[in-house]
């Protein structure tokens, strides 16, 4: 790619983060043109769809959030590593307003662009749901499948202006029904990190 390109395609991706955060994720192509001081075709050029553009902009978070997976498999304890992750995935989804909807849709089409990004960043969470029903900490009556629309549920909550200061509460809710009793017991001296 020409450094020309480079530069372009690295500032309509800024903006477009920029964008997102302030006003969602159905603002409009034309205004993250405009505000990263490039025409509308160059945009589309580089991302042809809405969903190429969030793809490339939500892949990096998303490699983030798996390898973080990974970090807390082998550094917590089962039900911290799960709690933990799941309140990273919840507070990262809810920094771009809309993104939930989203991807609940690309989970389920494989012709998105978001798909497998989304596909991969459920596996990550399901793993630590696997290791924590094995230890016996975490219900067994749920599915990676689930825990994505946990996730989902909880930033949509998050997302909205008179639910959003109950939103702390209501994960802690959440994360305590995922959990078993015997893991909320031993979790007391270990608490997974809030980040404010």
């Amino acid at each position: 790619m020409r450094a020309d390109a480079k530069k372009n395609r690295d500032q309509i991706l800024a903006v477009a983060s920029t964008a997102i955060s302030e006003q969602g994720v159905d603002v409009s192509l034309r205004d993250i043109a405009r505000r990263a001081d490039v025409g509308l075709a160059t945009l589309l050029r580089h991302f042809p769809t809405r969903e190429a553009l969030l793809d490339a902009l939500l892949r990096t978070s998303f490699d983030e959030l798996t390898a973080k997976a990974g970090e807390f498999e082998t550094s917590s304890s089962p039900e911290v590593a799960l709690v933990s992750w799941l309140r990273d995935c919840v507070e990262w989804t809810t920094e771009y307003r809309g993104v939930t909807v989203l991807m609940a849709a690309a989970i389920e089409d494989t012709e998105s662009a978001l798909h497998a990004s989304c596909v991969t960043l459920r596996a990550a969470g399901a793993g630590l749901l696997r290791r924590a029903q094995a230890a016996g900490v975490a219900r067994t009556d749920m599915d990676g499948a689930d825990l994505f629309a946990l996730v989902a549920a909880l930033a949509w909550i998050g997302d909205q202006p008179s639910l959003a200061p109950r939103a702390d509460h209501l994960f802690d809710v959440v994360a305590g029904a995922i959990l078993t009793a015997a893991a909320s017991d031993d979790a007391e001296g270990e608490q997974p990190a809030s980040r404010s």
